[in-house]
């Protein structure tokens, strides 16, 4: 009877066949290594690659395991939104106080004023968790919970990857995730994650 995993590891590239038939050994079953190891026969590869490419696979599992063992949960991630939420609110009355100073209230221009002030909630709501994510890597409430934000992998988030997370905070429901899962939408949807800061 033939193997009925041998066409899909025909599909698969040499790195996923090298990764599944070491690093990644325990999660197939023997069926599908058989025709792993098979694929591999057939295509000849050169073991020095296939050393290779074990290594990496071998280090970029550890390190993810490192990252998922330090994903703080849903009590942290509550304190920081509850902290930062407050940090932003005074940030956010401050500039439109100050603001307010300059701009003449008019009140035959409530309209432009009432779009005035969501441009300003809004602008300081990015601009706080974007310029503090940018910068250090963590919110004043991530501060508190010395905590901080990483890639998958645990390295520093590009810039992109930061403006992508702040602005997937204001899907609806996001902070609700937080109830089900440790990585909410907005951690899903920028590919990041926060992890307690062992720097600190």
């Amino acid at each position: 009877m033939e193997n009925e995993f041998k066409k899909v590891m025909s599909e698969r590239t040499d790195q996923e066949l090298i990764k599944i038939v070491t690093v990644e050994r325990e999660r197939y079953n023997p069926t599908a290594i058989e025709a792993a190891d098979l694929e591999i026969e057939k295509r000849n590869i050169d073991t020095a690659e296939f050393e290779k490419i074990k290594e990496k696979a071998t280090v970029d599992k550890e390190q993810k395991q490192k990252v998922d063992s330090n994903v703080v949960g849903s009590g942290t991630r509550f304190i920081n939104f509850l902290i930062d939420f407050f940090v932003w609110l005074v940030l956010a009355s401050l500039i439109i106080f100050i603001i307010g100073l300059f701009v003449p209230v008019i009140t035959e221009n409530q309209g432009i004023l009432t779009l005035l002030v969501y441009i300003l909630f809004f602008g300081s709501f990015i601009g706080y968790y974007a310029i503090m994510e940018i910068k250090f890597q963590k919110t004043v409430g991530k501060f508190v919970t010395k905590t901080k934000v990483v890639t998958m992998n645990g390295e520093k988030p590009e810039n992109g990857e930061i403006i992508a997370r702040t602005f997937c905070r204001l899907i609806p429901f996001d902070r609700l995730s937080f109830l089900v899962v440790k990585n909410g939408i907005h951690d899903f949807l920028s590919k990041t994650k926060v992890v307690k800061d062992t720097a600190e």
